[in-house]
């Protein structure tokens, strides 16, 4: 039998990739191993709505977008059969690099096609699912305004975090760890089930997405002057050897403070009031990851950076192709 596959394209995500799947699922699947229908979501949770309808009725889901549209999608099929696939066409792509999933179309298209099934962790922010990362703090008031932006990407977010950092201030949160409280000024809390947040920025470099276990990384209050060493750390996967950073491992944590708790989950805005739990649910997720043998082009890695790059321009007197032809 055919292994039965929806694809959920989010129209308006990310970069503009996604405005190409739907050729590109018609050449590089295997028609032969796949049946497949292609829905487009039409406004914000309509992805979530026709995941939870497509459980039962087909094997794999695909989100086609960005870190978004992956969370809608996939936390519909959490505890189910039904897996999870991702053509990642967002700015971050968080999960997907974390798998491996290749950024170019049809290369996570032929990922589909092997259909290798890895059972993963998932994260449960009150009564919300995180697949990624979530946080609570300035990475929290970063997707909040990141999401009002026009123009949205790497460069973009890289924007807004240095016009925010110096006027953003640290609150103070009480928070217990597996039962122990600690009370302490931070200027974020991540919860992290894979290592980064997107873009390959990894806030916990030792992160394993089915170890059964939440890396909770607080990043204390520290002077100004060391925000670039915070920077550098999360660069080179060093976050956890700062002094003002604390990363370790948990099943439930609980965070509450005095003031509202500004928080995202897999980069979304999202409001939790005062109080947050977070726990984690083992192996309750499956999703088509590539399989061992599936290796990348030597090439690849400079593909998908000129598909982040916007195209260069005509310049004035200068011949479009050589030899003025």
């Amino acid at each position: 039998m055919k292994n039965r596959v929806l694809f959920i394209i989010n129209p308006i995500s990310g970069i503009g990739k996604q405005k190409t799947v739907e050729k590109a699922v018609e050449s590089e699947i295997d028609h032969d191993k796949i049946s497949f229908k292609i829905a487009y979501t039409e406004y914000a949770g309509h992805a979530r709505e026709l995941a939870k309808e497509a459980v039962g009725k087909f094997d794999v889901v695909v989100a086609v977008g960005g870190d978004g549209t992956v969370n809608e999608v996939g936390s519909s099929l959490v505890n189910t059969t039904t897996a999870l696939a991702i053509i990642p066409t967002g700015s971050g792509n968080g999960l997907a690099r974390f798998l491996d999933i290749p950024l170019r179309v049809n290369r996570a298209l032929q990922v589909i096609n092997h259909m290798e099934v890895k059972d993963i962790d998932t994260l449960r922010v009150n009564d919300q699912v995180s697949l990624n990362v979530a946080g609570i703090g300035f990475d929290g008031h970063i997707s909040h305004r990141f999401a009002k932006l026009k123009n949205r990407g790497p460069a973009g977010y890289m924007r807004l975090i240095t016009s925010e950092y110096s006027k953003y201030k640290s609150s103070v949160y009480r928070i217990s760890i597996d039962g122990k409280t600690y009370e302490l000024p931070a200027f974020m809390i991540t919860f992290a089930n894979s290592s980064q947040w997107g873009n390959n920025i990894h806030i916990a470099p030792q992160a394993k997405i089915d170890d059964g276990l939440i890396d909770v990384c607080i990043i204390k209050e520290f002077p100004i002057y060391e925000g670039p060493s915070l920077l550098i750390s999360i660069l080179d996967q060093s976050v956890d050897q700062r002094r003002y950073d604390v990363v370790t491992k948990a099943r439930s944590i609980v965070i509450e403070s005095d003031d509202k708790l500004i928080s995202h989950i897999d980069g979304e805005p999202i409001k939790l009031g005062k109080k947050a739990e977070i726990k984690i649910d083992p192996l309750s997720l499956r999703v088509i990851i590539p399989p061992k043998d599936f290796r990348k082009n030597i090439l690849e890695p400079l593909m998908e950076l000129k598909e982040l790059l916007p195209p260069l321009p005509n310049l004035p007197g200068l011949p479009k192709k050589r030899g003025g032809e």
